[in-house]
């Protein structure tokens, strides 16, 4: 059905679609599960343009980028498509990095035991990312996952990382340990020196409050380095 009505409406304005076939009836009426992407994508657009309604806006999008690719478009390239202006671009940036953060913390009864455990918890925050996010993974003591927060962007280095940021959230949701994580945009996860003396400092910093720093693993495109084992997965 999706299809179908979907091409009989298009160059309508929304208020002009049946009441029963507009994206947010839909969902009220028959549940999220049936929606298109494109019904999803227009339920968070919100609205059109003068030119188009938000469903062809989101087809547009959909079938020109895809929606895989759409998620890792920056903001600066979402705003030069037509129709999508600043609104819309930071609508679509928070609904995916929403996603992946569901994404990332979708095992998070699972217990942490591997590095490959941990680049698959941190891969769906990372993956898209065109800069250094230095993460931190909080675990209770049987290794589950309490927590990931994002403490910093950028590149990374002692002066702009510092232990207090890293530990203060550990510290407030009484973590057992904890996991480093950044990604190197260049794809290659082979340690800096800067990321060997970081780890250093905060496997310190952690004997000091009694909080373990377990690993510090780095993301690279297909690839990781833990410093546990010092080794590439």
């Amino acid at each position: 059905m999706g299809r179908k009505w979907l091409s009989r409406i298009k160059a309508m304005k929304l208020l002009q679609i049946p009441e029963e076939n507009r994206p947010r009836e839909r969902l009220q009426k028959l549940g999220v599960g049936v929606l298109s992407e494109a019904e999803l994508l227009a339920i968070i657009l919100q609205k059109g343009t003068r030119q188009e309604n938000v469903l062809d806006v989101s087809n547009r999008l959909i079938s020109k980028y895809g929606i895989e690719n759409l998620s890792g478009l920056s903001l600066k390239e979402l705003q030069s498509i037509k129709g999508i202006g600043t609104a819309k671009a930071t609508q679509i940036k928070a609904a995916f990095e929403l996603s992946k953060r569901c994404s990332g913390n979708g095992n998070s009864r699972k217990p942490i035991v591997t590095a490959q455990d941990v680049y698959d918890c941190a891969l769906p925050r990372l993956q898209n990312s065109d800069r250094e996010q230095f993460l931190v993974i909080m675990l209770d003591g049987k290794n589950r996952v309490i927590k990931i927060e994002t403490v910093s962007i950028g590149i990374l280095n002692a002066s702009i990382v510092h232990p207090r940021e890293v530990f203060k959230s550990a510290i407030k949701e009484s973590a057992n340990s904890i996991i480093l994580v950044h990604n190197h945009p260049s794809g290659d996860p082979s340690p800096s020196e800067e990321d060997k003396i970081v780890t250093g400092i905060f496997k310190e910093a952690g004997r000091l409050l009694n909080i373990h720093v377990l690993d510090h693993v780095i993301i690279g495109k297909g690839d990781y380095y833990n410093f546990a084992k010092g080794e590439t997965g």
